[in-house]
């Protein structure tokens, strides 16, 4: 739903017990021991509700209030569900069960919270997340390798530049070996199989795709799942082009990508002294590295 009562409203048609336990996902540290405290009040009012007691001074437009009246309410709020389906018909909107609950007519019980049920609001609450071991400082590494062959057509793109030449790559995409090579490293790093399974190219939505949008594509996918682009390295193996005059452009633009300092993006050039495909310049082929570690959120 579009708000929290909506949500709830939607959940409850799922529910069929005679009681919901409800709880605010944002509170992460819910203890077993609190679960069983609250479970044990179970049939004494139509809403058991948590709370914390005031130990600051209260004031309230101007003036000072007696704490001891003042409660912060907490969650999980045990409902009868019946009592709590009714309530949510109401049209104004509430930000607990037990306050909707107490409009439509119906009984709340407070019995005492506690602190480590703590509401995650501000970034510097997840210091307070006490239940949380803090993340691994382990570093991830990944290799990827990739190779394409030249095609008298089309433009060369690689390591997300344009490069001046009268051929351009066999792919399904716009051929830019180099950004595929890296984003099989970071995908190995983080465990997460390859371009191809991300990206398939029998899919013929990433038919001639500019390989950078890929790249951020995998970037967005790491940050959300917690990892931090430590570093990465290319080695680019090539008779032709010559990429010494590109280096610089393409550090820039793969460090944007990769959210890290261009000093953190390491680009080299090889050739394979006339061996193989490459050697006979039908080619280029790329191996790439990249290290990533998690984000450590106790450093906000």
């Amino acid at each position: 739903g579009a708000t929290r009562q909506a949500s709830l409203k939607n959940s409850l048609c799922e529910v069929d017990t005679e009681y919901v336990l409800v709880s605010d996902i944002a509170r992460s540290c819910v203890s077993e021991r609190f679960l069983n405290e609250i479970v044990s009040h179970i049939g004494k009012s139509d809403c058991i509700v948590p709370y914390l007691k005031v130990h600051d001074t209260v004031v309230y437009d101007g003036v000072t209030i007696d704490r001891d009246k003042v409660k912060m309410i907490q969650t999980p709020q045990l409902s009868r569900t019946y009592a709590l389906r009714s309530a949510l018909e109401q049209k104004e909107e509430f930000t607990d069960e037990s306050s909707a609950i107490v409009a439509n007519g119906g009984k709340r019980e407070f019995i005492l919270g506690e602190s480590n049920a703590h509401k995650i609001t501000r970034i510097d609450d997840l210091k307070k997340l006490s239940c949380l071991t803090p993340p691994s400082s382990d570093t991830l590494s990944g290799v990827g390798f990739d190779v394409h062959a030249f095609d008298d057509k089309g433009v060369m793109y690689l390591g997300g530049i344009k490069i001046e030449s009268a051929y351009g790559f066999k792919a399904h995409s716009d051929g830019d070996v180099a950004i595929h090579a890296l984003i099989d490293a970071l995908l190995g790093a983080a465990g997460m199989g390859d371009i191809g399974m991300m990206f398939p190219d029998s899919d013929d939505i990433y038919k001639g795709i500019d390989s950078k949008e890929l790249l951020k594509r995998v970037v967005t996918k790491l940050c959300h799942l917690g990892f931090v682009i430590v570093n990465v390295d290319l080695t680019i193996a090539a008779e032709k082009p010559r990429i010494g005059n590109y280096k610089i452009a393409m550090k820039k633009t793969l460090s944007s990508i990769l959210n890290i300092e261009s000093s953190r993006v390491n680009i080299k050039a090889t050739t394979t002294e006339k061996l193989g495909f490459i050697g006979r310049g039908e080619g280029v082929g790329v191996i790439a590295n990249a290290n990533l570690k998690y984000f450590d959120w106790m450093k906000i």
